[in-house]
């Protein structure tokens, strides 16, 4: 493929905050922006959006593209026009974009699906995880909200589609229960319940799904202590969390302890998913750091909190070398853009975190739903 034009915009994303959209030869592609955003996560712009879009404006790129791999070429070019030692220093929403512009540019030139250009023979289908009900920093807004940051549901079926309907069935079933009429930025239902009585109405539908929480401990962390309404100190949160886990047999638990407590995170019992997203940011050093004491058994995976597709595709090639289950995940501010389906098919993750309610969820769910049906 011969890239015969690239450009780049500004465009409002589902919070109303400014992101980036890259064209190339008529391909569009758009980064999502984070609120709970990972100490360690790759800045999202170099400078500033502005400079990132007058950079890509400015670029051309004067070589072809035929494999995923020709994004090196993209990253040296970057590099050498820029000043760059790392591409990453570009920024990850730049970055994501224009590289995912550029291989749907190439998908479309050579009249293939998006994640065939990841991996033709991809087969996988992976679990949806829905935020249903939702508190910490996505629902700062509203008084009384719970501490944990998001209540999933893991939806029992035997196909992707059906699971989609099921967690969609649910989900308003749950935000009748609980009365609610608000929804916060990732669409889920918005309550002044504790955590206890919102797990008990989950649980009145165990026989349809599965319970995930993500408590995201980094968000309420502060001078040694876990603050709820008491303090809890690292030793009472590892036993709460724990307790959490038998009394409600949670089957996920996302960012349980603050995001440098490796060794903490090994606390925590491992009959069920212990998910670093905080803890490993979609960075490779801190994955291998996890790795390393066994902090985590899952991850989570959000492509613009790294930048770098090919830097995607080694994370994921880490995780199943080492048992390492992979989420592909969304963020709150997301844009109409479904590539996300794509690449949690293409690499093959074991879940994806979309959210449930609203279009810029939707439009992911609806994506892998046609890849299912296309292999009908």
């Amino acid at each position: 493929m011969i890239v015969k034009e690239v450009r780049a915009k500004k465009i409002k994303d589902s919070r109303g905050d400014r992101t980036i959209e890259v064209s190339v030869n008529g391909c569009k592609a758009s980064s999502p922006g984070g609120k709970s955003v990972g100490k360690y996560e790759t800045p999202s712009y170099h400078e500033s959006l502005d400079w990132c879009i007058d950079f890509i404006n400015n670029l051309k790129i004067d070589f072809e593209i035929e494999k995923f791999e020709d994004l090196s070429k993209v990253d040296e070019l970057i590099k050498s026009k820029a000043g760059f030692q790392d591409v990453k220093s570009f920024g990850a929403n730049a970055l994501y974009a224009l590289e995912s512009a550029i291989l749907k540019a190439l998908a479309k030139s050579e009249k293939k699906e998006l994640w065939q250009i990841i991996n033709e023979n991809a087969q996988k289908f992976p679990t949806p995880a829905g935020n249903a009900i939702g508190g910490g920093v996505h629902s700062a807004g509203f008084e009384n909200h719970p501490f944990f940051q998001e209540f999933l549901l893991f939806p029992k079926g035997n196909s992707f589609e059906e699971k989609v309907n099921v967690m969609k069935e649910i989900y308003t079933r749950v935000g009748n229960l609980i009365d609610s009429k608000k929804v916060n930025d990732e669409g889920a239902w918005q309550t002044s319940l504790s955590e206890s009585e919102i797990f008990d109405v989950l649980f009145m539908f165990r026989d349809r799904i599965n319970i995930g929480i993500d408590i995201a401990a980094s968000s309420f962390y502060k001078n040694g202590n876990y603050n709820y309404k008491v303090l809890f100190s690292r030793d009472r949160q590892i036993s709460y969390v724990n307790m959490l886990i038998d009394e409600y047999d949670l089957i996920y638990v996302e960012d349980p302890i603050q995001e440098e407590d490796f060794l903490g995170f090994r606390l925590i019992k491992k009959k069920n998913l212990v998910v670093g997203d905080d803890l490993t940011a979609t960075q490779i050093k801190r994955l291998e750091k996890a790795i390393k004491h066994k902090s985590i058994n899952a991850m989570i995976i959000k492509p613009n909190q790294n930048g770098s597709l090919l830097e995607i595709k080694k994370i994921f090639e880490i995780c199943k070398k080492n048992g390492i289950e992979t989420i592909m995940s969304h963020r709150s501010g997301e844009t109409m853009d479904d590539a996300l389906a794509d690449y949690a098919f293409g690499f093959g993750a074991d879940y994806i975190k979309t959210g449930i309610h609203g279009k810029w969820r939707e439009a992911k769910l609806n994506r892998l739903i046609k890849i299912e049906n296309s292999f009908k």
